[in-house]
């Protein structure tokens, strides 16, 4: 007897029944929560104290948003910077040892010379005084 086009439809059908489920769970949790909290949460006394926002026990006075200095974020991206030489550092060091065992040299002088390119970006950046907190 052979199947119709609509009898595959629902044979594939079966096999995404796991993923609907999943789907009516999260949704069903996701509305429960919401509207527990809501029906909840209206029972509790409000006044001014516990409607203020909370800071680390300061009291919010002044603007939302501090300013920071540009060394910050100097300090940031230089931090970044070397931080990548790591990930190129590792996975050289990983291969290292079969690489000088067949012979090539030129992977140590290549990785020689992307360090020491980075130390010289490093001793630019002491000499620019860009890890110089106070000036």
């Amino acid at each position: 007897m052979p199947v119709s086009g609509i009898g595959i439809f629902f044979a594939m059908l079966t096999d995404y029944i796991p993923v609907v489920i999943q789907v009516v769970i999260a949704s069903g949790f996701a509305i429960a929560t919401l509207i527990a909290s809501a029906l909840l949460g209206k029972r509790a006394l409000r006044n001014k104290v516990k409607d203020s926002a909370y800071e680390c026990g300061m009291n919010p006075i002044g603007g939302g948003q501090a300013r920071f200095s540009v060394k910050f974020y100097l300090v940031a991206m230089l931090f970044v910077l070397f931080d990548i030489e790591v990930v190129f550092l590792y996975p050289w060091a990983v291969v290292y040892k079969e690489q000088i065992a067949s012979g090539a040299t030129v992977f140590l002088f290549a990785m020689l010379g992307f360090v020491g390119i980075l130390f010289i970006a490093y001793l630019y950046a002491l000499k620019k005084g860009a890890l110089e907190w106070r000036n």
